[in-house]
């Protein structure tokens, strides 16, 4: 970021169209804020505390819930200031802060969906190797692949977001900082910054969906070929659960980055199911659809119980 911008902070609209309303989106988005942490810090619990489900699965469902922990935890808590009657305002800094970690988490999630996606299709379609390709060491290179690419993307689209001018007007016609809503700010011309940000955006979301599609095409294929419904059926119930998750985190990317023109409300409306949201769905999915992590979270919650009775 350069000294030379004027402005020293933006002002922060909030949800279009929706004035008068701040009182009752307070209390829906508090509740959704708070089911999401509570649900996923659950499943991050069980998975921690169970030695059962100490398997490169559930190494990669953890990193998920603590991700559908801190997502929605970079915008929804400003969110809820200024919507309970605080003030709007978010410093220059505080704002590149905001795209930098919002793209950072989503981008590193999205990765994070491709390698279980690819653990998934180990699991079903090389059963007897599973253990011995998806080893700890891989595990945690996948991983460290996912940040990487995850902060190269951040950076990129920050550093090409803040390297321009802002000396006014300084309302951001949003309820957090984004590309569509900051860059249009810009007293410099934003072309190129705009193409590339819809350039980087949607093509890491287009090969991280290729990347689960290619692995659910074999594991397709593969469940196809078992013989029987019960085995067949066992196989889909591992992955849809999976499956479901990723149709709620890629459709609102897709949706919002490559519209050629803009709609602020459908935009508002497609981001808040994709941060705060699709967070506490998953959670529910993960948790309602697994036999394994519901028998864990009974188990420690009774290990709890127990420590307090004594």
């Amino acid at each position: 970021m350069r000294n030379h911008t004027l402005l020293t902070g933006f002002i922060l609209l909030g949800i279009p169209q929706t004035e008068g309303l701040e009182t009752l989106l307070f209390a829906m988005f508090s509740l959704i804020y708070f089911f999401t942490l509570l649900g996923n810090l659950l499943i991050f619990i069980a998975i921690v505390f169970s030695s059962t489900l100490h398997t490169p699965m559930y190494f990669f469902l953890g990193l998920l819930s603590m991700f559908d922990m801190l997502f929605p935890s970079v915008t929804c808590p400003k969110m809820l200031l200024y919507l309970s009657g605080q003030s709007r305002a978010i410093s220059y800094k505080g704002c590149a802060a905001q795209l930098f970690f919002y793209h950072l988490l989503g981008s590193t999630e999205g990765c994070i969906y491709s390698v279980m996606a690819y653990d998934r299709y180990v699991a079903i379609c090389h059963p007897l190797r599973y253990m011995l390709i998806m080893k700890p060491g891989v595990c945690v290179s996948l991983v460290t692949v996912a940040w990487v690419v995850g902060s190269l993307h951040a950076s990129i689209l920050t550093s090409f977001t803040f390297q321009l001018t802002y000396c006014g007007p300084n309302q951001v016609d949003y309820f957090f900082c984004d590309l569509p809503a900051v860059l249009p700010l810009s007293c410099t011309d934003s072309t190129l910054a705009q193409r590339v940000g819809s350039i980087n955006v949607g093509f890491l979301a287009l090969m991280l969906l290729f990347s689960v599609c290619v692995s659910y095409a074999h594991i397709g294929i593969a469940i196809l070929r078992i013989r029987s419904a019960e085995g067949r059926q066992k196989a889909f119930s591992t992955c849809s659960a999976h499956l479901t998750a990723i149709l709620c985190a890629y459709g609102p990317v897709i949706i919002i980055y490559l519209q050629r023109t803009p709609n602020p409300l459908l935009g508002a409306i497609v981001q808040i199911l994709n941060n705060i949201v699709s967070p506490m769905l998953n959670s529910l999915i993960y948790s309602l659809r697994n036999k394994e992590v519901k028998r864990s979270l009974r188990k420690v919650f009774h290990s709890i119980i127990l420590a307090v009775q004594k």
